[in-house]
């Protein structure tokens, strides 16, 4: 079936063109960063984590969030997610391949993350990450694969692929659950050590990254053939599911910001209010912070009220909820969580240029094996409807 990702419009060329012209620019970036380390980048000593984990951050939440189509589809037979469910289980393919650059590039000498495979730490909560993030990756190709050659050949897809189907569904939630771990297993950053951590990178995790697939559905639906909700509901379905995620995210966003206030111990409340307010004249993430609550608190109204049946706000709602995610899952909660550092001093971070281009990179490879994976189960699709 990849041979159909061979063949397009003069537009489907132009868009891989470009890609791989991001990918060239990327290349090029992360070869002066290979050669002259992470000076080149805009972390420190007291910042070590920066763009780069914000996009894995982000990442793993978009590739968790196709549970929200395989649960309800195979586990209830919820019907209306039939045509949409192979896209989003190979949306989650190019997100964890990039989950998986971003750490190498994050690491500096890339050879490094042979460490984890040669010699394993079961007492490392990063060696299972890196066990879910691949378990994952390998699960949803099998997935996706699978049942669209057996949907092109006109069978019912072949029993033994049922039981991982079915795995894939609390494996995507460990994934989210693991990567969490990460942070709130950390003692010394107290914007990151919180029961909730877990339950809040799930909720945004189910807010963005459908998001995300309804647009990329927009877009399949303008530029195909293909129609991945031909009338029957399954994009309104999808919208309530981002709208309830969106709201349990700021609620669980909430009860960190009145625990942290109300308490008013100086080592917790410090990061929030360097994030909201700043802290010791130090502002750098405050116009970026209430910006993602002005755009969550307008994507959830957009959704809650009619708008959310109009294409144009609909859209505008989706995008306001991606964004607001990203600020917040990942920038800020990324760079907020080394406020203050280990001397009660505060450590700005800025991402630079070439780290900018690192990341263009680094999305698009992932965009280009999205576009390949898209261009070939929809080819399928059309296929059969002729």
């Amino acid at each position: 079936m990849i041979e159909k990702a061979l063949s397009g419009s003069k537009r489907y060329w132009i868009w891989v063109s470009l890609l791989l012209v991001g990918i060239a620019v990327g290349f090029y970036a992360y070869m002066n960063q290979f050669n002259y380390g992470l000076g080149v980048t805009g972390m420190s000593r007291d910042v070590s984590w920066g763009l780069y984990i914000a996009q894995f951050t982000f990442l793993v939440g978009v590739a968790a969030s196709a549970v929200m189509l395989v649960l309800p589809y195979y586990l209830h037979d919820f019907k209306r997610f039939g045509k949409m469910v192979i896209l989003g289980e190979f949306i989650a393919i190019p997100a964890v391949i990039m989950c998986m650059l971003f750490i190498v590039v994050d690491l500096g000498q890339p050879m490094r993350i042979m460490n984890v495979i040669l010699h394993p730490s079961p007492r490392s909560v990063m060696f299972y990450d890196m066990i879910v993030l691949c378990g994952y990756l390998l699960i949803n190709l099998v997935v996706g694969w699978t049942t669209l050659a057996a949907e092109r050949k006109g069978f019912p897809y072949p029993k033994w692929v049922k039981p991982i189907i079915y795995l894939s569904i609390p494996w995507a939630f460990s994934i989210h659950t693991v990567t969490a771990f990460l942070y709130a297993g950390l003692p010394g950053r107290h914007l990151w050590l919180s029961a909730i951590m877990a339950a809040r990178f799930l909720a945004s995790a189910f807010a963005a990254g459908p998001a995300i697939l309804l647009l990329l559905c927009f877009i399949v639906r303008r530029v195909t053939k293909f129609d991945p909700d031909p009338g029957v509901g399954a994009i309104q379905s999808l919208v309530k599911i981002i709208r309830y995620a969106m709201i349990a995210n700021v609620f669980f966003y909430l009860l960190e910001v009145f625990t942290a206030f109300y308490s008013n111990i100086p080592e917790y409340s410090a990061a929030l209010r360097y994030t909201l307010f700043g802290l010791n004249g130090y502002n750098n993430l405050v116009p970026i912070m209430w910006t993602a609550v002005v755009l969550a608190l307008l994507g959830i109204a957009l959704l809650i009220f009619p708008t959310r049946k109009n294409g144009v706000t609909l859209t505008i709602a989706l995008l306001s909820i991606i964004i607001a995610n990203w600020i917040d899952k990942g920038m800020v909660l990324i760079v907020a969580g080394f406020v203050p550092n280990s001397f009660e001093r505060i450590v700005e971070y800025s991402p630079t240029l070439n780290e900018i281009l690192v990341t263009l990179g680094v999305y698009s490879i992932g965009f280009l094996l999205l576009t390949i994976l898209y261009k070939v189960a929809v080819s399928v699709r059309e296929e059969k409807a002729s």
